[in-house]
């Protein structure tokens, strides 16, 4: 007899270890503990789904004639203790069923990776094999070899060479309409000209309900909260989640998905990367069905390829990165940040409308989608040099979709530039109007965007400038920053100085804004 432990981000009947396993004479271990809930303050809605998605699971692993053992969260094991970490639950397991092996597929975080390597096998005492993640499209090594000798890892040549692997919007050897990306098409503001659709609508079952008591009893510290609690917790809601998206949203994706709209949380956004991330859903299916929605004309090229680029190109391309790099990546820090996160980062108050808006979006749904990630709480962050190991951490925290794989990149290379140029060949920092352009915020806002050095200045603005100044070494003669360093160079020195002077009153007051 094997043992299979499956971990929350692994909920997927393809599963490699499940396909090693023997349902008539093995055993499959899945387990709630408290380490892995708590080792960041996860949102409480993230973990909600994945408590809920694994119980689900389990009971469809036992629909299929599997044998599960279910660990819940408050079980006891038999000396009285309550189970801490995975090791304390499979420890206990592999002496009570003696099995000759146990089967897992690889860990999703370095962490629990790294003490698997470490410890798992002299611990437990019994054969540890750990199998190949092959839901993702591309593997680890594959990575390492496309990334071998190149200089900068860019993420559209990884793109397109996902695309030929796996044949989405291809024409043989070239790309459907001719060119690869569309991404030019894809920045247009929201203005109500297209309806939105109401989100998907779920039914909690009793699982559902006992697990939202659960994590209200034990977790009601953590960010956000559950009233709003929406998400899918079963595979077949994971799908009805996708085929929503791509009946009703997906054909205006492309156009909108830089949008922002005060009040709207989701606009024309799939909601799948929880889904994706746990395991509820796979990649190269969701590609899939999104491609088939171009080819009998439900939805036009640029909006198809733009969703595909995000999964074959944007999220294998980080994950390979994080597994290249780990662990030295998570401690970079190339723009010297020393400043701590901001208080409002947590409890969300904040003259900013912009902020304010993506903080109330976050705490009430878990959610939040790129540009609001990246362009409003990253590119502040970014601006005022926060720690990035602590708006790393803060971002692991709040989003349902958060695993460390994905979000470390996005956020500590892409977000904050803290690798040096590595992943992005220029950092993310803007003012206040391209958050202007891109929503209706500013409308609405304490702050003025129409100016930088002013005492009712939009922060971003002044704080944009102040980074362009301090970074000027670093970025200067990069030829994709030349135009900001001659706008800045061409400013009056008076009016330089009071833009400086107002980020520099602010910086100082970051917990006021």
């Amino acid at each position: 007899m094997k043992l299979g432990l499956i971990l929350a981000d692994q909920l997927s009947h393809t599963l490699a270890s499940l396909r090693a396993l023997n349902p008539r004479q093995d055993v499959v271990l899945l387990a709630e503990v408290a380490e892995e809930a708590s080792y960041v303050a996860h949102h409480q809605q993230k973990i909600a789904l994945l408590f809920s998605a694994m119980r689900h699971f389990a009971a469809e692993l036992r629909q299929r004639g599997w044998t599960v053992i279910y660990h819940h969260y408050s079980d006891v094991l038999p000396d009285h203790s309550a189970a801490t970490s995975l090791l304390d639950v499979v420890s206990h397991y592999c002496r009570k069923l003696q099995p000759e092996a146990v089967l897992m597929t690889e860990c999703g975080e370095y962490r629990l990776q790294h003490q698997l390597d470490q410890h798992w096998q002299d611990e437990l005492a019994v054969e540890l094999a750990c199998y190949q993640d092959d839901r993702f499209i591309c593997s680890t090594d594959e990575f390492r070899r496309w990334a071998d000798g190149r200089k900068q890892l860019r993420m559209e040549y990884f793109y397109r060479q996902m695309r030929r692997k796996t044949g989405l919007l291809m024409d043989d050897d070239q790309p459907v309409g001719g060119q690869w990306n569309f991404d030019q098409d894809n920045r247009k503001r929201y203005n109500g000209d297209v309806p939105l659709v109401p989100r998907l609508m779920h039914h909690h079952d009793d699982t559902d309900q006992q697990v939202l008591k659960l994590v209200q009893q034990h977790f009601s510290h953590h960010p956000g909260r559950l009233d709003h609690f929406l998400w899918g917790t079963t595979r077949d809601q994971a799908l009805a989640e996708l085929d929503h998206f791509i009946e009703h949203r997906l054909p205006w994706f492309g156009h909108y998905q830089d949008a922002m709209k005060t009040g709207e949380h989701t606009l024309f956004h799939s909601l799948i990367s929880p889904y994706l991330n746990c395991g509820l859903l796979t990649p190269l299916e969701v590609c899939q069905k999104a491609e088939q929605a171009y080819l009998n004309n439900r939805a036009p090229l640029n909006a198809v390829e733009g969703f595909i680029r995000q999964i074959i190109g944007w999220r294998e391309y980080v994950r390979g990165i994080y597994w290249l790099h780990m662990p030295h990546y998570s401690e970079q820090n190339a723009l010297n940040n020393q400043r701590p996160l901001p208080d409002y980062y947590w409890h969300g108050k904040t003259r900013m409308k912009c902020m304010s808006e993506c903080f109330e979006n976050t705490f009430r749904h878990a959610y939040a989608h790129h540009i609001q990630r990246l362009m409003v709480t990253g590119n502040f962050a970014l601006l005022a040099g926060i720690i990035p190991q602590h708006i790393c951490d803060w971002y692991l925290a709040v989003y349902a979709d958060a695993y460390d794989w994905v979000e470390l990149p996005n956020t500590l290379g892409m977000v904050m530039h803290a690798d040096g140029g590595y992943l992005g060949s220029k950092p993310y920092a803007a003012s206040g109007n391209y958050i202007n352009k891109m929503s209706d915020y500013c409308k609405q806002c304490h702050y003025s965007v129409k100016t930088a050095e002013n005492d009712n200045s939009c922060p971003f603005n002044s704080l944009y400038w102040h980074f362009i100044q301090r970074h000027r070494p670093q970025f200067e003669r990069n030829p994709r920053m030349t135009m900001i360093y001659r706008s800045w160079s061409k400013m009056a020195e008076n009016k330089q100085q009071a833009i400086l002077a107002r980020a520099e009153q602010l910086l100082d007051s970051l917990n006021d804004l």
